[in-house]
């Protein structure tokens, strides 16, 4: 999970009709994320697996069903595994709102709470973030990162070596899948 900018909401006229999912302002959070689950950094495509997803559970908030500040984008499993839980003490992480990288570690693959965070618990387990397909998916981004190094490794050209590694650190940018992830470890392994 990364840091979000929430865009201007660009149809407010369709939350005063009660249209949160209007087709304009769903794109709006989409390109907020890149295309990517707020929560589990998934890439989605334009199709049903994407959804606007209520921060604070329109079941429990009625009041902010059609509130901008509580919209995002999230992946039908987030979406789903959150449901409409909501713990006033605990919140889930809002990545709009917050920095996750206060809340969230990852060692390889598996997220886990930074420093104990009650909340980095409470959304990595609500949401399930280390259930088995995304850990899959995070395992083969990690085995191609490592072949990236590797690479580097064995590159004794300096001008390729430095290229390599230009292309190594874009896999860090915010609008690459598990983002968050490949950052910590370019870090631990020296490349940011």
């Amino acid at each position: 999970m990364i840091r979000l900018n929430r865009p201007e909401c660009p149809n407010p006229e369709a939350l005063v009709k009660k249209n949160y999912k209007h087709h304009m302002n769903k794109e709006a959070l989409r390109k907020s994320t890149s295309g990517k689950c707020m929560y589990c950094e998934s890439k989605m495509e334009h199709n049903s697996s994407s959804h606007v997803e209520h921060i604070k559970p329109k079941s429990k908030f009625p009041e902010l069903e059609f509130t901008w500040d509580n919209l995002g984008f999230s992946c039908e499993c987030c979406n789903k595994n959150k449901g409409d839980k909501y713990d006033e003490i605990t919140p889930f992480i809002n990545p709009y709102n917050e920095n996750p990288e206060e809340h969230f570690i990852f060692l390889e693959h598996l997220v886990y709470p930074k420093n104990g965070s009650k909340r980095g618990e409470y959304t990595k387990t609500e949401l399930k973030l280390n259930r088995g397909g995304l850990v899959d998916d995070r395992k083969e981004k990690i085995m191609n990162i490592e072949k990236m190094i590797n690479a580097i490794s064995n590159t004794s050209n300096e001008s390729l070596r430095d290229q390599m590694i230009a292309e190594i650190k874009t896999e860090a940018e915010r609008d690459k899948e598990y983002s968050a992830m490949i950052k910590t470890i370019l870090i631990i392994k020296g490349f940011l």
